[in-house]
């Protein structure tokens, strides 16, 4: 089953995180997402290096992933 954690460490794994949230019952997932990466970029654009980060897993394992992808600034701004 996959687990709130192993979604935060497949995106950790993959993209420099300056702060990572998420949430889930195993097959729906909300997750907060801050990286320097997103900078410059479309939201489009910020969820692709998502998907990247977990490769086939969000294809074959996670059935929805909900995302808030920011900026550290953005974050600050948000928080």
């Amino acid at each position: 089953m996959v687990t709130p954690e192993s979604v935060k460490q497949g995106i950790s794994g993959g993209l420099a995180c300056e702060h990572l949230e998420v949430a889930g019952d195993g097959q729906h997932f909300e997750a907060v997402i801050v990286s320097k990466a997103f900078e410059g970029r479309s939201r489009v654009q910020r969820h692709q290096l998502v998907y990247a980060a977990l490769g086939d897993r969000m294809r074959q394992e996670i059935h929805a992933l909900s995302m808030r992808t920011l900026t550290p600034a953005e974050w600050k701004v948000d928080a």
